[in-house]
């Protein structure tokens, strides 16, 4: 099987692919999230994250700015 980034909007508790495809890049970490295993994102940011660990990464991030 061919992979395929996808694009996707993500909202408040859901997301919406704009652009179907089969996995989409953290933002910190560059790793490959299979759309099947997406379970965190920030909505502000439009950002998926592959763990929780990253997702908090992020969040440090933002605070020490």
């Amino acid at each position: 099987m061919t992979k395929k980034l996808a694009k996707i909007k993500y909202l408040p508790n859901n997301f919406k692919i704009i652009e179907p495809g089969n996995y989409v890049e953290c933002a910190v970490s560059g790793k490959e999230i299979s759309i099947e295993n997406l379970n965190y994102w920030n909505v502000e940011l439009q950002e998926p994250y592959f763990s929780h660990e990253e997702a908090f990464q992020r969040q440090e991030e933002i605070i020490k700015k």
